[in-house]
């Protein structure tokens, strides 16, 4: 690998470093400065935190390869995830942020359902954090797969003996630079990492589709278009071969947005509900560009790549090959940063949401109930480093399958927690039976739709996205149980304490 590309990467994670220790001077003397920086983040860095932690690789990668591959049509999933995400700002995020103070300063979203519905707080916390933790050991493994296929592919060995090893390489490396600033500095660490991370995804996905599309080989909007119609001439069309139901699957995408808990945990920490609408606007902004950019980088890298005659073996791919290809080593590290950049702010939040769960809803509710502010912040940093560790040997198979169950914790999460959140947040007649039911019942037919395979294959036609009878199955089960078991003074309800 050329020096340049090294330099770049070396600043980037020096700078990650920097900031890791600039938080744990700031913000990890207590609980809620570790695990929510003491509620105090600026808009900027709240809208910013929750899109970084949210896009993870699947926006330089996942999102371009597919469109790389089969044309405009994929761009509805994105569609899907940006109403999606405008309306959890709109009804959770200011809500989330005024109710989980208000109850008692619910520093997790399992703390915040049991004081909300205090009849079922053991249930809801403890079948809350169990489905945290597993689902994000297997979710954080994901990221650690994508960081050691980046190294991989960077050090060029895919077909050699010693590919392993630069596949563990990136592993550890991309973990253990996560683990120190995340170990360090808490979620005020995590949250300003996010926010430069953010600033770096959005400025790439600026910069590689203008290239790509002006620069030499580029040719333009006109002949991008008329290459891609040599490819196929439906390949810019925006429903060729589009059924209702998969429409459907894919912008149901935006439904697992109101149960990803590293995503809402960042409206608990806004320094106000006044200033939710400005991180709202910030947040849509970046997710808006991004999206367009990661869109653009799809369509016209196939452009490119069919106009220059370039083999792509895997589609998902081609912002690597492209970044390796076009630009000076200096700059090609900084892209090689974005990527990571998109990799690790997923990852640090994922741990942090696990080590909060595993502090609040485990250790200070089983194990040591008068624990000091002290020892939780200590016992929070030992949760993710065990974490991380484990979801590291999880990825340790370079040809694991583990990113191919990203989707299926999506659902899981957003069947899950989405309807859970919604209703909690919203309807007074919620019952804490109602809330443990939807939790339940929204996991296990998402978990019993993968097993059928009916998001393969459903009824002879495509299948359909495990998150829409899961959303709908958890819906359906908090209503007509908290209507059945609903008793006066059985809640807390939303307008007092």
């Amino acid at each position: 690998m050329a020096i340049g590309v090294w330099i770049s990467l070396l600043l980037y994670f020096v700078l990650m470093l920097a900031i890791g220790f600039y938080a744990w001077r700031k913000s990890t003397s207590s609980s809620e400065e570790y695990m929510l920086g003491g509620r105090q983040l600026s808009p900027a860095v709240a809208a910013l935190s929750a899109g970084a932690s949210d896009m993870s690789g699947w926006l330089l990668l996942g999102l371009p390869g597919a469109l790389y591959a089969t044309g405009l049509v994929e761009a509805w999933i994105g569609i899907g995830l940006f109403v999606g995400a405008f309306i959890n700002w709109i009804v959770v995020a200011p809500r989330l942020r005024e109710q989980t103070e208000r109850y008692d300063n619910s520093l997790t979203i399992p703390e915040f359902l049991a004081n909300r519905f205090p009849t079922k707080a053991m249930a809801l916390r403890t079948v809350s954090a169990i489905v945290i933790v597993v689902f994000f050991a297997v979710y954080t493994a994901s990221g650690l797969v994508a960081g050691g296929k980046l190294f991989m592919s960077a050090f060029g060995s895919l077909v050699d003996s010693s590919a392993i090893s630069d596949y563990s390489i990136g592993i550890w490396l991309t973990l253990g630079i996560v683990l120190t600033y995340t170990v360090v500095g808490g979620f005020l660490a995590v949250s300003l990492t996010d926010f430069v991370q953010g600033c770096i995804m959005m400025l790439a996905l600026i910069i590689m589709p203008a290239v790509v599309l002006f620069g030499s080989g580029g040719g333009g909007f006109s002949q991008a278009s008329e290459t891609l119609a040599t490819v196929d001439p439906n390949f810019l069309s925006w429903t060729h071969g589009l059924t209702f139901v998969g429409f459907l699957s894919a912008v149901t995408w935006g439904l697992g947005y109101f149960g990803q808990p590293h995503i809402i945990v960042r409206f608990m920490a806004v320094r106000s509900v006044e200033e939710v609408p400005k991180a709202r606007n910030i947040g849509m902004t970046w997710m808006a560009i991004s999206l367009i950019g990661a869109i653009s980088l799809g369509i016209f890298g196939r452009a490119y790549a069919v106009r220059n005659g370039l083999d792509v073996g895997d589609a998902e791919t081609i912002f690597i090959v492209l970044a390796d290809l076009l630009f000076h080593p200096l700059v090609t590290g900084f892209l090689y940063a974005a990527l990571l950049a998109a990799i690790m702010s997923t990852i640090s939040s994922q741990l942090l949401v696990s080590s909060s769960s595993l502090t609040e809803d485990f250790y200070r509710l089983f194990l040591h109930k008068e624990a000091s502010e002290k020892e939780s912040v200590l016992v929070g940093r030992v949760c993710v480093l065990l974490v991380g560790i484990v979801a590291a040997f999880i990825a340790g198979d370079p040809n694991s399958k583990v990113l191919g169950l990203v989707s299926n914790a999506w659902a899981g999460f957003g069947a899950a927690f989405g309807p859970l959140m919604i209703l909690s947040l919203t309807w007074k007649r919620m019952s804490g039976a109602g809330a443990v039911a939807g939790l339940i019942v929204g996991a296990v037919t998402v978990i019993i739709w993968i097993s059928l395979g009916l998001n393969g294959s459903f009824m002879g036609g495509p299948g359909v996205y495990e998150i829409i009878p899961g959303f709908i199955a958890a819906w359906i089960a908090i209503y007509v149980v908290s209507l059945v078991t609903q008793t006066e003074g059985e809640f807390r309800p939303l307008e007092s304490r």
